[in-house]
């Protein structure tokens, strides 16, 4: 009943990204309909028992805790912003426990696979050839979020310093360096995007071959597809490479903030994940390397 004023009050007043209030959009979507299966059409009469007894079916139907997590964390806003309206007197969360998740690593690709991809793996010549390795170079080379490369303009790439500037969450901007072979790609597809017949959003850097904005399932389905030929890894994301440029720029000796401000982390504990995975590293090459081990 309240959900679209709140969806909007995220996307203009908050300012979060589409794929942001997307997710908010499902999770509520998903409560609301649980609410009027058990006659409770508005859900801004929901009480803590409805709100528990949706959290046991989220779990008995083999939702991961992190996942139940998440749709609670939106439950939680919604009411915070029902409150706020006052169109509630109290959150029906108050004393909800959110159940304990499982902290796992972070998913990356080995840096020889990387290599293979981008080395050995033939990418056709045309435009969705080029654009498809840039695609793979860019995330593995800057870092950057999904929602970020598809809304990379044009003219905030500079070719003199070799950087990009992207927005990240909450409008922040930041600037992140790309090396000599990056930058070579870019301009070899800008060569092959000025061919397109049709222009439709120039502003954008990635485009569909028809000349349009591109848009999240294209890339996923062009990052699974690649990742799937040297890599049996279970998760084939643009995610990963974000893990795979953290871990590896890690792994290389690169200081912890320094790759909190590429990624555009809020705080140095989101970046600290990916010392884990140094360490099983190491705890691997120790293992391999000691005559005691």
């Amino acid at each position: 009943m309240y959900k679209d004023s709140f969806l909007n009050y995220l996307q203009y007043i908050k300012r979060y990204s589409d794929h942001t209030v997307k997710s908010y959009q499902i999770d509520l979507t998903q409560f609301i309909s649980f609410c009027q299966e058990n006659n409770v059409m508005d859900e801004a009469k929901a009480d803590y028992k409805l709100v528990r007894l949706w959290i046991v079916s989220l779990m008995e139907s083999e939702n991961s805790a992190r996942s139940v997590n998440r749709k609670i964390s939106t439950l939680r806003t919604y009411y915070k912003y029902l409150l706020k309206e006052k169109i509630v007197e109290r959150s029906p969360l108050q004393k909800i426990i959110p159940p304990k998740s499982l902290k796992s690593l972070p998913s990356f690709i080995e840096e020889k696979s990387m290599n293979a991809l981008l080395d050995n793996v033939s990418f056709t010549d045309d435009f969705e050839g080029v654009r498809n390795k840039l695609i793979i170079e860019m995330f593995y080379c800057t870092g950057a979020r999904r929602f970020e490369l598809i809304n990379l303009l044009v003219k905030n790439i500079n070719f003199q310093n070799s950087t990009i500037k992207v927005l990240g969450k909450r409008n922040k901007e930041r600037i992140i360096p790309f090396n000599t072979e990056l930058k070579n790609l870019i301009e070899l597809y800008n060569l092959k995007r000025n061919e397109l017949e049709v222009i439709e959003n120039s502003e954008f850097l990635f485009l569909t071959k028809s000349g349009k904005k591109i848009y999240p399932e294209l890339i996923y389905r062009v990052v699974k597809s690649y990742l799937s030929l040297v890599t049996t890894s279970e998760k084939k994301s643009p995610h990963v490479l974000r893990h795979t440029f953290a871990t590896h720029m890690l792994n290389r000796g690169a200081e912890l903030n320094a790759i909190k401000e590429l990624l555009g982390h809020s705080n140095l504990a989101a970046t600290e994940v990916y010392t884990h995975n140094t360490f099983e590293k190491l705890k691997q090459i120790y293992k391999q390397a000691h005559p005691r081990a």
